[in-house]
């Protein structure tokens, strides 16, 4: 059962199926953001709907760009053979 899995996210072949799985799990969560109710919200912008969405993905870019940041120009990253 885990191989399955584990050739479904690292082979190339199932990119597209893969591709289609993301997208679809994204329309539902967004959806599903449309339908849920809004009654204890603090902020304007937490009414919003597809907010939350539209929020985790743009936290997730920022910490892939700031963690690349780091390992390039903030020297923390080394080179392949830094041990060797």
């Amino acid at each position: 059962m885990i191989a399955r899995v584990v050739n479904f996210f690292g082979d190339p072949k199932y990119a597209k199926p893969r591709r289609l799985l993301f997208y679809a799990v994204l329309v539902l969560v967004v959806v599903a953001d449309f339908l849920a109710p809004r009654v204890h919200t603090e902020y304007l912008w937490e009414r919003l709907p597809g907010w939350s969405a539209l929020y985790g993905f743009g936290a997730c870019v920022l910490i892939i760009f700031v963690s690349k940041f780091l390992g390039h120009q903030g020297k923390l990253m080394r080179r392949e053979d830094y041990y060797d």
